[in-house]
């Protein structure tokens, strides 16, 4: 049967595929329009399984925010080029939708989610073969709210924040309150809120790690572990959200912020969560 150019861009049209893979399936399938959206949608899965070892260490963090639902998701590919491309941000699009609306427990279950009548494990192995790079939705988290949900995204959308924070919604101090400890989580990424969320396995390695240090620099036994302490000590000043310097105010700590900001609300304000996404990392 004649292929002709005409049959070649309805192919297009309703994959998306390019001209030589549409003039090839169309040829394999004896011009069958049907079977060669599925030869497309097989020679897709195929060089998704090709590519699965391959590292995708580029890739976008996308953020939503609607009537106290959040959203962020980390779509990765391989290539800043493809991170940049139309038909992969309308992949990470996609599965920022897919998280909103169904709310899955975990990737596992969210690529088995429905989208215009096919799982979106199929739309993605869709966009690998017509891209031809490996690409993988690493994770997501969601935020359901009745106080302030706040997102940011740095430039060039590698790094993604989503936080909350428990007080009165409309306030343009404790807006700009939330704006500003974004930014402050997207620059100097906090393992924690405070201390006491620092998980207790962390506290230990860390605990270990500095005890070691100071047995090798011949520090004298029984100061070993006040000098560990010590370290742990400066471990949550630089690494828990609250007791960091606040970047806009170096003369104070974030916590000490938060609590001017408060008084002059004249609301009780409380950080609750916040997820920091960030591309390769």
């Amino acid at each position: 049967m004649e292929i002709t150019a005409s049959m070649v861009k309805d192919l297009r049209d309703k994959t998306g595929a390019g001209m030589m893979d549409c003039k090839k399936a169309l040829a394999e399938t004896n011009g069958d329009m049907q079977q060669a959206i599925e030869y497309l949608r097989k020679k897709g899965a195929a060089t998704a399984e090709k590519r699965a070892d391959r590292s995708a260490n580029e890739g976008v963090v996308l953020t939503e925010i609607d009537n106290g639902n959040g959203v962020i998701v980390e779509v990765n590919c391989e290539t800043d080029f493809v991170a940049r491309s139309e038909d992969f941000l309308a992949l990470a699009q996609r599965a920022l939708a897919a998280v909103k609306s169904d709310r899955p427990g975990d990737v596992e279950t969210l690529m088995q989610l429905q989208s215009d009548g096919l799982t979106l494990e199929d739309h993605l192995k869709e966009t690998i073969g017509k891209i031809g790079e490996k690409i993988e939705v690493r994770r997501f988290a969601t935020f359901d709210s009745d106080g302030i949900l706040i997102d940011y995204i740095h430039p060039g959308a590698k790094l993604g924040v989503m936080l909350e924070i428990a007080g009165p919604a409309g306030n343009e101090e404790v807006s700009k309150l939330g704006k500003d400890l974004a930014m402050q989580i997207a620059a100097m990424n906090p393992v924690a809120i405070d201390r006491d969320a620092v998980p207790q396995d962390v506290r230990e390695k860390e605990l270990e790690i500095y005890r070691q240090q100071a047995v090798e620099q011949g520090k004298p036994e029984n100061i070993v572990d006040k000098i560990a302490e010590g370290k742990l000590n400066k471990y949550f000043q630089e690494f828990t959200l609250l007791e960091q310097t606040f970047l806009r105010d170096t003369t104070k700590t974030v916590k000490e912020h938060v609590e001017e900001v408060a008084k002059a609300a004249g609301a009780e304000l409380t950080i609750k969560r916040f997820e920091r996404f960030q591309v390769g990392g």
